[in-house]
């Protein structure tokens, strides 16, 4: 059986099947063109640079491909490296959940804990709302990633985040009592939804022409203002949700168009931005042997974090 990424080791020379995620085309100092490739796998990612190529070859590779890789692999900046000898793109069987990440989850435990958390709304107006949009985008609510990198990047991973969303829902409604459960939990189901319209897909993820344009908050506040028009709904329950979507950013700066102006707004705002950091420094610190600093994250203010020892 081939390696995976994750277990590869300075020095030796592998083959190993992966898909592009990304593909550049450069030239070198000489003026000889070469290809750049982040590749991926199940297990992980690698940098990759195919030197001295064809120009055939700067025009068969594509974002998304899979291919079977010859070559070395070497250590470059502390991080290893794939330096290619061979590149063959492979088109028939296959599956792709053997190059990309999945959620722990399987797509039946997805569905079953978000078809439990709609069935507890008890409000009929939004409990109608939250149903007819889950089942307007079923199949790409449980593949499709919460983001293109950085949290919840993975197939699954938009339910995911929802799902570890729904537990902390819960549990601060159990402390506070005053919340409105309905309200907090059909945000938390549709506060990113409009990320199926945003992203392209689970497999080389990049933002469509109505994600760029219109991002997902917008999407998907449209969407409620067009469910409740057609279910007939147009009153409170409608203008609250989608005030929800329009502030779960929390701020300006990271795309609100407002700011949280009930309870259960700020609440959703609060546990939004902490399941997605928590995501992100789990992923940060995946590798990182303990006693060790992680190599610093953008989306988390450029720090790196420290894995404790057990």
């Amino acid at each position: 059986m081939r390696k995976k990424i994750c277990e590869l080791t300075d020095g030796e020379r592998i083959q190993i099947d992966v898909l592009i995620k990304e593909v550049h085309k450069g030239i070198t100092n000489k003026q000889s063109p070469y290809l750049s490739f982040i590749l991926q796998d199940s297990t992980a990612e690698i940098d990759a640079k195919f030197w001295n190529v064809s120009q055939e070859d700067l025009n068969i590779y594509k974002k998304g491909m899979v291919v079977t890789v010859k070559g070395d692999v070497i250590e470059h900046k502390k991080q290893l490296q794939i330096k290619v000898l061979q590149m063959d793109v492979i088109n028939q069987n296959i599956d792709y959940r053997n190059y990309v990440p999945s959620s722990s989850f399987s797509k039946e435990e997805l569905q079953n804990k978000i078809i439990k958390a709609v069935d507890e709304i008890q409000n009929n107006a939004i409990h109608q709302i939250v149903s007819k949009i889950i089942e307007r985008y079923e199949e790409q609510f449980y593949t499709y990633p919460a983001a293109s990198k950085n949290h919840h990047s993975f197939v699954g991973g938009l339910a995911t985040h929802i799902v570890g969303m729904l537990e902390l829902a819960k549990a601060i409604c159990n402390c506070y009592p005053n919340l409105n459960k309905d309200y907090l939990i059909a945000g938390v189901i549709l506060h990113d939804l409009g990320k199926v319209i945003e992203l392209s897909g689970p497999i080389a993820t990049e933002y469509t022409v109505e994600g760029k344009l219109l991002g997902h908050i917008s999407i998907m506040q449209a969407e409620i203002a067009q469910v409740s028009k057609e279910l007939g709904i147009e009153q409170e329950e409608s203008i609250l949700l989608r005030h929800m979507v329009l502030s779960h950013h929390g701020v300006y700066e990271y795309g609100s168009p407002v700011l949280p102006m009930t309870a259960e707004a700020e609440v959703l705002y609060l546990i939004d931005n902490l399941d997605a950091r928590m995501n992100a420094i789990e992923k940060l610190l995946d590798g990182v042997d303990e006693g060790n600093f992680s190599s610093r994250c953008f989306s988390l203010e450029n720090r790196s974090f420290y894995k404790s020892r057990k």
